[in-house]
């Protein structure tokens, strides 16, 4: 906390000073309650240790004008008097507590304890009401190769006090692997505090981060804490970091090689304990190479890097992330319990989804307020799904297969996809089974499918070709 400690003798002032910054506060002086007022008006004090007998007014006036001024200050009244009746008024004035002179220094630590554990209470439930309106229901634990060796590496830099750099396609999971990371900290009592730096206006990005004091700017009704305050001793994950302009970026590295930060129209540097978590979908060190961002930073940042595969390579995540969708839905606003068809499910997994999962969510969504029934259709998908049944729709060719089933359709539209991969791989299938996401006994289960339809010959071909090169390859 920022404390400012009034008092007109040099001596006292001195020794509450020493005691308080000893305690892991910052702190201020005024000598009287002229130049405690011109430091308090502007909000950035969390705690004022104020004496009641000033030679130039009463502190208990002091306390009574600047909180009529709508500023937040905790006020503990410091006397030599031990009467009832100044405790009394100094209580109904609206001050937190007071002690008497000569202080001891053990009860004062205590009672500035208490209070900054009341703060903190009081700004972690503010920020989780905002948390819980923006958060959407249960995180879903994915089952890919690739996402299971992000969990592995979730667990490894959770514990420690390493910054983090996600990178990764735009709606891929990476504020959901942000939550996990601070969920397995020893943070994870402490405030998860997610900020898109792209929704920030640019002209108030460092009020934002740091925080401001009343009057800072023309806006600036009333102090407000910054980001990094409101997280302190918890986690602050910077959605978006490419977006942040060079001036800000610089800005925000001295904060976290300093772990101090300054309130736009502050004097005074605040201590915070802060971790950060930062995400992006753009190629940083494309940028810093282009001069667009710093290098300094992105060293700072990706002290451990983490990168979230697309989904089109992790298919098999995809069964499942239908499903948990579909089950978050059913305790959203519809009173329809919904399933999905078999064959509209069969275009959903055979789709590439250049979204990842935000498409999928919104595909879903759409299709649960479109559906009739107590089921999803193909016919609630987007036009674009049904494409998939056209392959030459992007030559300007729209032909369906005429006289085939929607099944045997997808089935050849999954074999093509296969054996495209085979050949990128030449033959290898366990490499094909990894790059496509599956298991490879579920390749040979696909390869018998494909020949038992007929779309691949019956006499193994394929199934030998491939055999004879991963051999080869061995």
């Amino acid at each position: 906390m920022h404390v400012l400690v009034i008092d007109d003798e040099a001596a006292v002032r001195q020794i509450l000073a020493e005691t308080v910054a000893k305690a892991g506060n910052t702190v201020d002086e005024a000598r009287n309650a002229t130049e405690a007022a011109a430091r308090l008006v502007r909000g950035d004090v969390d705690v004022a240790l104020c004496d009641i007998k000033m030679p130039d007014g009463n502190g208990v006036d002091l306390m009574r004008s600047i909180k009529s001024g709508g500023i937040e200050t905790t006020f503990i009244m410091v006397t030599a008097f031990a009467s009832m009746e100044t405790a009394i008024e100094a209580l109904r004035a609206g001050a937190a507590d007071y002690i008497i002179k000569p202080v001891n220094n053990e009860e004062l630590i205590h009672r500035l304890g208490q209070i900054a554990a009341l703060r903190g209470l009081r700004d972690e439930n503010q920020a989780l009401r905002k948390f819980m309106r923006d958060q959407a229901s249960p995180l879903f634990r994915f089952e890919s190769g690739p996402m299971a060796e992000i969990d592995r590496l979730v667990g490894r830099v959770a514990p420690t006090a390493s910054t983090v750099l996600i990178t990764g396609e735009s709606g891929t999971g990476k504020g959901v692997v942000a939550r996990s990371i601070h969920d397995k900290s020893n943070r994870a009592d402490a405030m998860f505090l997610p900020v898109n730096c792209s929704a920030i206006p640019e002209h108030l990005l460092e009020a934002e981060f740091f925080g401001h004091t009343k009057g800072a700017f023309t806006s600036a009704d009333k102090s407000r804490k910054g980001l990094f305050l409101q997280a302190d001793r918890g986690t602050l994950f910077l959605d978006e970091i490419g977006e942040l302009p060079l001036h800000m970026q610089t800005k925000l590295l001295h904060a976290i090689e300093d772990k101090e930060v300054r309130p736009v129209g502050s004097e005074t540097s605040r201590r915070v304990d802060t971790r950060i978590v930062a995400a992006t979908n753009r190629n940083l060190e494309e940028m810093v190479r282009a001069g667009s961002f710093r290098e300094d930073l992105f060293f700072r940042l990706s002290m451990f890097h983490m990168h979230i595969p697309p989904l089109r390579e992790r298919h098999s995540d995809l069964r499942g992330l239908i499903r948990f969708v579909l089950s978050r839905g059913r305790s959203g606003s519809s009173a329809r319990a919904l399933d999905i068809d078999p064959d509209a499910e069969e275009l959903l997994l055979a789709y590439q989804w250049p979204g990842n999962v935000r498409q999928l969510e919104n595909v879903l969504n759409r299709a649960c307020i479109l559906a009739d029934g107590d089921r999803i259709t193909i016919a609630d998908l987007p036009p674009e799904f049904s494409r998939t049944l056209m392959p030459n729709a992007s030559h300007g060719t729209p032909v369906a297969r005429s006289g085939r089933s929607l099944r045997d359709q997808l089935r050849e539209i999954e074999a093509d996809i296969v054996l495209k991969m085979l050949e990128e791989t030449h033959g290898d299938r366990r490499l094909a089974a990894v790059r496509l996401g599956i298991g490879l006994s579920s390749l040979y289960r696909k390869l018998d499918e494909f020949e038992e339809s007929g779309i691949l010959p019956a006499d193994g071909a394929v199934r030998k070709g491939t055999a004879s090169a991963e051999a080869g390859n061995g």
